[in-house]
């Protein structure tokens, strides 16, 4: 059965539809500068689709939460929530096929990426028989799919433009139907543009901008400038689901509106000039009275406050008895984090920060490793190797073929060492996965293609499929092992 969504009427005064089932396998661009009708247009689209398909919407601005009280979509609000809460929050949407709005308003652009990001991760990381259709709208693109860097971190980029990828390169296996709405095609990663089949391109003036709309719609270069003559509400459509050649359309009327409406003009209060003084001019309050808005219990600035370290206290040499202890009590605070069973599937800061209360707690607060020196220990951690045995002259090579490697596979190569060193069974593919920090099988197994087209490993698999890892020119190799084995508790 065809779903024929109606998303307005042509320019000639035909209706215009949208194929919804097409959409699904197709995916969906819509690019138009601020006040062209993207919002408009996506809102159309979820209130028509709404009936026939479940629906997450990425709201960065919280417009969609009017969604909500018409078609019953639960309104998450973010900053009420870790990163590792929306995780599951994702999975449990899709498990149960409840269609939500992630509000991201009230977070830095920082937050809004991480924690869509971890949201984005439950959708796509549910099990597969959980693998509904869901259509995935996520409104100003480009700023969780930058095409360049920006003033936020490395690694947040790298969380937000990797379930993005995801999203778009991936989803569709997985039932998660992309549709993305962007401003600026400039500004969004090309990877993650390029995965459409279906455009919407609405007003736009920038000439880069014309330029790669005319492209995607497969116009001349000189049609681009048909793109500044749009009005509000009109649109370029083109792709499988929409129109075989460009089509020009206009969105219809929707029945919910957005919070925060167009901007429109109204008089000026009737106010004289010694009025405007004295409210304007007026003694501001006193600070401690505007509490400051944060995003999750900051419990480490919590431990700090309740017991702050003296500002004469500096750091003095350890002697070698010292320093074992020191090492000693790491090892146990890293054993006693990765033994949580959601451990390897907890964001790296949200681990530092426990890491870090912990040692305060164990009277570590003087030195307590930075963030650097805190990834490269759970990383020789989550392969099972303690301070002393990662610093050991014998470990020198291999900590020098994983630096090869990116920083989130080099726990897992090190795991495979030690298990080769030690003549242990081959790690199985849920060993893997939780060392990398995925729920995915079929990742973990990727992930040792990846590390053996590196050339720092042979992967073999004898006649009753159980599975040998040996490491090049160490000559190391792991003992068979069943790459189905269920992985064993510490």
């Amino acid at each position: 059965m065809t779903v024929a969504i109606e998303m307005g009427n042509t320019t000639a005064g035909g209706s215009a539809t949208l194929d919804l089932e097409e959409l699904l396998a197709t995916r969906l661009l819509v690019q138009g500068n601020s006040g062209s009708g993207k919002s408009h247009l996506l809102r159309r689209l979820l209130e028509q689709s709404a009936q026939w398909v479940q629906q997450t919407i990425v709201d960065p601005e919280g417009d969609f939460v009017t969604l909500a009280e018409r078609f019953g979509h639960l309104v998450i609000n973010a900053e009420d929530h870790t990163e590792r809460g929306l995780q599951v929050a994702g999975e449990r949407a899709r498990i149960h096929r409840v269609s939500t709005v992630l509000n991201l308003e009230g977070l830095d652009a920082e937050n809004q990426m991480r924690r869509a990001a971890a949201f984005l991760g439950g959708l796509f990381e549910v099990a597969r028989d959980h693998w509904y259709p869901v259509l995935v709208v996520v409104d100003e693109a480009q700023l969780f799919a930058p095409a360049v860097a920006g003033e936020v971190s490395d690694e947040a980029r790298k969380l937000s433009l990797g379930a993005m990828t995801n999203l778009m390169c991936r989803g569709r296996k997985r039932g998660l139907a992309g549709v993305i709405a962007t401003q600026r095609l400039a500004k969004l990663a090309k990877n993650v543009a390029a995965e459409a089949s279906n455009f919407l391109m609405g007003r736009t003036f920038l000439d880069i901008d014309m330029a790669r709309a005319a492209d995607l719609l497969g116009m001349e270069r000189r049609q681009a400038e048909a793109f500044r003559d749009l009005e509000r509400g009109q649109f370029m459509a083109l792709g499988p689901a929409l129109s075989r050649r460009p089509l020009g359309l206009r969105i219809g009327p929707t029945e919910t509106q957005p919070r925060s409406g167009t901007p429109r003009l109204m008089p000026l209060p009737g106010k004289t000039l010694e009025d405007a003084r004295a409210i304007i001019l007026a003694a501001p309050p006193p600070e401690n009275i505007r509490p400051q808005r944060r995003t999750a219990p900051d419990l480490l600035g919590q431990l700090m406050a309740a017991t702050p370290a003296p500002a004469e206290a500096v750091e003095q040499p350890l002697s070698a008895e010292e320093l074992a202890e020191r090492r000693e009590r790491l090892d146990r605070i890293l054993c006693a984090i990765l033994a949580e069973p959601d451990a390897g599937f907890r964001a790296i800061g949200v681990l530092y920060q426990e890491f870090v209360v912990r040692c305060r707690i164990e009277g570590l607060g003087l030195t307590v490793p930075d963030l650097g020196d805190f990834r490269r220990m759970l990383t020789r951690a989550r392969a099972g190797l303690g301070t002393d045995m990662a610093e050991d002259d014998g470990w020198q090579d291999v900590s020098v073929r994983a630096a090869v490697l990116p920083e989130d596979m080099q726990g897992v190569f090190m795991m495979i060492a030690r298990a080769a060193k030690e003549g242990q069974p081959c790690p199985s593919d849920a060993a893997i996965a939780r060392a990398y920090g995925t729920h995915s099988f079929r990742r973990a197994r990727r992930l040792l293609t990846y590390i053996e087209e590196q050339g720092l490993i042979v992967c073999q698999l004898d006649g009753a499929g159980r599975r040998t890892v040996t490491l090049v020119e160490l000559a190391w190799a792991t003992a068979p092992g069943a790459p189905d084995a269920e992985e064993l508790s510490a």
